[in-house]
């Protein structure tokens, strides 16, 4: 993979687009080069300031692909996006309806999923609508200086999350889908990384080493344990058997045993209690591997799809180009002008009888 240079990185700005393939490319090679989170998002924050209008949207969406896939391995990622994307959002507080719905639904995705607290949401939020709330005041200013009411203002947004025009779909896999509008086409945006749930998923080794610790510390299935807790005389175990006490050192003997029966239990009921805690912690883990790994298998099925129907077309094209080919007159079976060509006939050749 290429090293980070400031240069490299704006380079790759300006090549980015709003195909999921092209933001999941250079938000892995960004996740990469975490170390240099800092100047990934002080160049981030610099070039989206004064890109197009078309391309705001597609620099927060690469944001938010780096952010929420780097929580794992670079969460300084997610700290340093935070102190711009106050400015960021506020920025973008002028751009279209459309692009500010969208932008809203990335604030509600952010809340739901703990990316960020809802402090920092709501001043998100806040920035977001600045322009709005500034140009509706505005307007109520000089409707009163010029004595008239006007017609009444738009609706000013509330702290209440408005769903963008994107579009859910479920797959077999319960796998959201959603399709955008961005600049007026209509996308559907795949990412190879899967989203990152409320609760992060494990790492292939962190699964591994939680169920082996599981397997090395069963206490279910500590035999030598149970023979114990089996074999406890009736004494201990009925309390019957206290009327048969006939003298006191009877009695402070089966006290000894009971009392050895307890420590048993308890100690082996604590394991057990123990053993079902991480049972539970395991299963969870695996219920979240297993649901990225479901997201990643439909992401690949559904790319694999798209690479065979353009591979298809690719061998369309190369047929008909050999048959256009074929079709083209034989070039050697032209004169040869290269050992010059008979003269032409002279007029009186022409008109001879």
């Amino acid at each position: 993979m290429a090293g980070f240079t400031e240069t490299a990185f704006v380079k790759k700005l300006t090549d980015l687009n709003n195909s999921s393939q092209s933001i999941q490319t250079l938000s892995f090679w960004l996740i990469h080069h975490r170390k240099h989170y800092t100047t990934v998002v002080k160049l981030w924050i610099r070039e989206l300031l004064k890109a197009k209008e078309s391309k705001k949207l597609t620099f927060m969406y690469l944001a938010n692909d780096v952010i929420q896939n780097s929580r794992k391995k670079g969460p300084e990622y997610g700290q340093e996006f935070g102190l711009h994307l106050k400015k960021a959002f506020e920025h973008m507080s002028e751009a279209e309806e459309k692009t500010i719905n969208s932008l809203e639904r990335l604030l509600t995705i952010w809340s739901e999923r703990g990316i960020y607290n809802e402090s920092q949401i709501t001043d998100f939020r806040s920035a977001l609508r600045t322009y709005i709330d500034r140009d509706v005041m505005q307007r109520c200013v000089t409707d009163r200086v010029a004595g008239k009411d006007g017609p009444p203002p738009k609706k000013i947004k509330t702290n209440e999350p408005k769903i963008s025009s994107k579009k859910k779909e479920k797959t077999e896999n319960d796998v959201t889908v959603e399709v955008v509008q961005v600049d007026g086409m209509v996308e559907t945006h795949v990412h190879l990384s899967p989203h990152t749930p409320a609760r992060d998923p494990p790492e292939p080794e962190e699964l591994i080493k939680a169920i082996q610790d599981l397997e090395n510390n069963i206490a279910s299935a500590d035999e030598g344990v149970r023979q114990r807790i089996a074999q406890l005389p009736p004494s201990v175990t009925e309390v019957s058997s206290i009327s048969n006490i006939q003298d006191k050192e009877q009695a402070e003997k089966l006290s000894e045993q009971v009392n050895e029966a307890v420590t048993l239990l308890n100690e082996y009921n604590s394991r057990l209690g123990t053993e079902m805690e991480h049972r539970k912690k395991v299963s969870s883990m695996i219920r979240d591997f297993l649901q990225v790994q479901q997201e990643l298998l439909a992401q690949a099925e559904q790319n694999l799809e798209e690479y065979q129907d353009k591979l298809i077309k690719v061998y369309n094209v190369r047929n008909e180009l050999k048959s256009h080919i074929q079709n083209l007159p034989d070039l050697t079976q032209l004169p040869n002008v290269t050992d010059g060509l008979a003269p032409l006939p002279s007029a009186e050749h022409l008109f001879m009888p």
